[in-house]
Formats: structure tokens, sequence, C-alpha cells
């Protein structure tokens, strides 16, 4: 009688939600060619949308990064981390919707209204498990997302430097603050359906290139694939993957914006198995041609040789990148504007001039810490190991740790898992894991990593991992035609080409 009735419940609620979400899909709409148009590139809720979301978020600069994991790790590490953290992320991705189905399902049974409220991850916390719960998992998820945006602001400047090297890494880092800063327009993750369409698509030009791009230039003289050597090498590396599909951060957001969040379930599962398809063969590639070279070059882009399909290739990374800064920034703006009170203000002008003082840290931090690779690391390991997996596992666990809560409950596990018990047993494996191997000896390695970088380039590094300035070589002045008589030993012999030149004529610039 009761599993009877919390059916007939289950289909009320699921009623309640869907219901609103049309309701909202259908409020004040006009069957103009204006409304047709917004609807088909602004507004998007669909679970197609949440998908593209998912994997146009997951890969971002991260893919230009993994090579350089690869020969830290070795290939055959390289791959099974991939495949084993693509696993361990779908999965607390999955905790996290389920989460946020129950805490919905909880606030709508009492009536509570979010046509102008966005749900995040804190309040979802903070409704199941209480203001202490909140007060970490608003701490952990803030400070994540905030190096998510420094770390793109970084990668644009790192990239644009291999088209134009007419101007140091750190003012491109200032142009582009400024321009990563018209995100404060974009409303919320509703209004990003076109935006995650194509940056999906430039996501896997971009992997396919850098794939294509290494057979065809083949190994490189005398390469070597020594790693893994060391152990801080390897655990930067392990840590740096850890943070690639680490990016369900924004999860409660993207869910929020559909219709029907109860679809989310298997969508960054499946977000993930593509990811995986671009990721681990450009990885493997560009590690196969390059080998150890990779270990001094973070980026990718460095050691390829300049062509058209590679510039074409740095140009959809940089406005990927402005998509994905929006993506990292975007609940930093929900928490913001709430803590100001003017979330559900409705003049757009005035949401978007009150979050400007969200982009300035993020503009200043870019710049103290141009470590392009390394801050991947570190903040996979100190960060990425706590917001998504570490709190997620646990919350489930003590959600549902009463036999009443897993007997109300609107979403259980499957039976794949092995019901309750084997999700309680999963959760287990995934907290001990990446708090001993993540936060542990990642946080050790990275951190090491992370300080020998600022011990041998210093903080505010003009120019991060650029080749040397070209030798100015001051004319000799020739002597009369009298002294070279009596003395020829003075005359001047051609200098030989500088040694930089012929070592890294592929690795920076593929040109002379």
């Amino acid at each position: 009688m009761g599993s009877t009735s919390n059916g007939n419940e289950e289909k009320v609620v699921e009623t309640v939600m869907v219901g609103r979400y049309v309701e909202m899909e259908q409020d004040g709409e006009e069957k103009t060619i204006k409304s047709r148009l917004s609807g088909l590139l602004w507004h998007g809720g669909s679970a197609y949308d949440a998908w593209f979301s998912c994997a146009s978020n997951q890969v971002a600069q991260v893919l230009l990064t993994l090579p350089y994991s690869f020969s830290q790790l070795g290939m055959l590490s390289g791959i099974l981390f991939q495949l084993f953290y693509g696993l361990m992320g779908s999965w607390t991705a999955y905790l996290i919707s389920i989460l946020y189905v129950e805490y919905r399902t909880r606030k709508e049974r009492e009536k509570v209204d979010y046509r102008n409220h966005v749900i995040q991850w804190f309040e979802v916390l903070d409704g199941l498990l209480g203001k202490h719960w909140r007060n970490v998992g608003l701490a952990f998820n803030c400070t994540f997302l905030l190096f998510g945006s420094v770390i793109q602001l970084i990668a644009c400047a790192s990239n644009i430097y291999y088209i134009n090297d007419k101007l140091d890494k750190r003012t491109w880092t200032y142009i582009f603050g400024a321009c990563c800063a018209t995100t404060v327009f974009i409303p919320s993750f509703h209004n990003y359906r076109i935006w995650s369409f194509l940056g999906l698509v430039m996501t896997t030009y971009t992997a396919w290139y850098l794939t294509i791009a290494s057979l065809l230039h083949g190994q490189v003289e005398g390469v070597k694939h020594s790693g893994p050597t060391k152990l801080v090498l390897y655990f930067t590396g392990a840590t740096n993957i850890l943070y690639t599909f680490g990016g369900h951060a924004v999860t409660v957001e993207i869910m929020h914006a559909m219709w029907k969040p109860q679809k989310f379930k298997a969508i960054y599962l499946l977000a993930t198995l593509y990811v995986l398809t671009l990721t681990l063969p450009s990885a493997a590639s560009v590690y196969w041609a390059f080998g150890d070279a990779l270990l001094n070059h973070s980026n990718a882009f460095s050691l390829l040789p300049r062509t058209a399909f590679r510039d074409a290739a740095v140009v959809l990374m940089l406005i990927h990148q402005f998509i994905t800064f929006g993506f990292a920034c975007t609940p930093l703006y929900f928490v913001w504007e709430k803590a100001i009170g003017l979330h559900d203000c409705r003049s757009l002008c005035k949401r978007a001039a009150a979050r400007l003082p969200v982009v300035v840290p993020i503009w200043f931090l870019a710049i103290i810490f141009p470590f392009f690779g390394p801050i991947n690391s570190a903040v996979g390991s100190l960060l990425v190991s706590f917001t998504v997996y570490v709190i997620p596992a646990l919350a489930h666990m003590f959600t549902f740790r009463s036999a009443v809560a897993r007997e109300n409950a609107v979403e259980r596990p499957p039976r794949l898992v092995g019901g309750w018990l084997g999700a309680y047993m999963m959760n287990t494996f995934v907290v001990g894991w990446v708090l001993v191997v993540g936060f542990g000896l990642g946080g050790w390695a990275s951190m090491t990593n992370f300080i020998r970088q600022i011990n041998t380039f210093g903080l505010f590094a003009k120019c991060y991992q650029c080749p040397p300035p070209m030798p100015t070589l001051t004319p000799t002045p020739f002597p009369s035609n009298a002294q070279n008589a009596t003395n020829p030993a003075i005359i001047p012999s051609p200098s030989p080409a500088p040694s930089y030149f012929v070592h890294h004529h592929h690795y920076h610039h593929g040109r002379p």
C-alpha cells in the first residue's frame, strides 16, 4: 500500500515539475519570426542542449594539456586514467543529479516557485543536509569555478601567442580578460544553446586536427617515450586527468535550465563517452609524435608546425575558451547576485553591471599565475577532488542513510550497480580513492610542480614558456683595406646560426 501511494506521489511530483517548466516555456510566447529564431538559437532547455553543454564544457582547453599529461604518465597509464576518471566522473555527476531531483521535489511539495530563481549546488546541500554542508560546498565550488575561469584566460593568452607573438602572453591576458567580461550579459545556462553547440564543434575540430597533424608530422628525430620517470610527474599528470573529467561543478545549473530535469540521468555519461573519442586519439597521437619534448611544452600547439589548419584550431579554441569562461563564471555570477539581492532582478543591464566585480579577481589571478598546464593539476587535486567527487559521494550517503529516506527517495540507485548497497560501496570507493590518490598524492605532486614553476618563472611571469628572444647581433665594423692587408686575422668570420633555432624550429613556431 505504501509503495503504491509512493509511486502515485512520484507521478504527481513529476507532473508538477514538468508542468511548471512547460508553463515557463510558453509564457508570453508569440508566434513571430523573431521569437522562433530566438527559440532556435537562444532558449535551450532540452536533453540535447544539456548534452551539448556537458560535452562542450567538459573538455575545453584541457584538450591541449592532455598530451603533456601523457608525457608524465606514459601511454598506458594515460589511457587507463582517462577511462577510469571518465567513469568515476559520470557516476558522481549522476549522484548530483539525483540529489538535485530529491531537493527540487521536496521543495515543490512545499509549493516553492523557482520561476525567477536558479537552484545551485550549495542550496541543494543546504536543503538536504543543513548549513554546514552548504558552507563547505559553497567554498569549494566557488573557489574551483574561480580558478576554472582563471585557467580559461591563461589558455586564451597561451593560444593566441602561437598566431601573434608580437605581444607577450601577459598583454594578451589583459586583452582577453576584457573580452571575457562580456559574458556578464548572458543571463543563464538556458541561453547557451548555440554557444554549446558551436563549442563542441570547435573542440571536435581541434582534437582531430591534433590527431591527424601529429600522425602526418611523424615522430621527431630521436624521439623518446620514457614516462613515467618520477612520482611527482606521474601524479601531476593523473590529477590533470582528474580535472579533465571533473567539469560537472555546473551540473545543477545545467539541470535547472532543462524543461525536464529528470531526463539528465545518463546525459553526462553519454557526453563523457563522446569526449573520450576526442581526448584519447589526440593525446596519444601527439605523445607518439613528440614524446618527452612535451614535458617542457604543456600546450600541444607549441610543438606542431604553423599551418592554416593549426591557426584555425587556435582561433576556434579561443572562441571556445570564451564560451567555457562563461560556463565557469555564470554560477559565480548567480552566487554574487544572491549575495547582493539582485538575483530576481528583471533588468539584464542591472544584473550585468552588478556581475562585473566577479571578473576582476579572475583577471588578476590569471596575471599572477600564468602557468598553463601545472595550474590544471593543482586545481584538480585541491579543488576538483572535493567539489565534484568527495562531497557528492558523501552527500548521497548521508542524505539516504536512514531507511525512511531510502524508502521515500524520488530516484533509487539502478539495479545495475547493486541498488542501495552497491551505491554505498561505490561511493565509499570514490571517497577513499580520491582522498588518497587525487588529493593526497596528487596534491603533493601538483603543488611541488606548481611551486617549481613559480621558482623558475616567478609570479607575474611576462611570457610563460615562451621561446627565448632572438639574439641581437651587433655588427662589427669592418677595418679599412690597409688594416686588412696588414692584419688579415681581424677580418670577421660569419657567425654560425644560434643553436636555439636549429633545436626548436618545429617546437615553437614551425617557421625559421
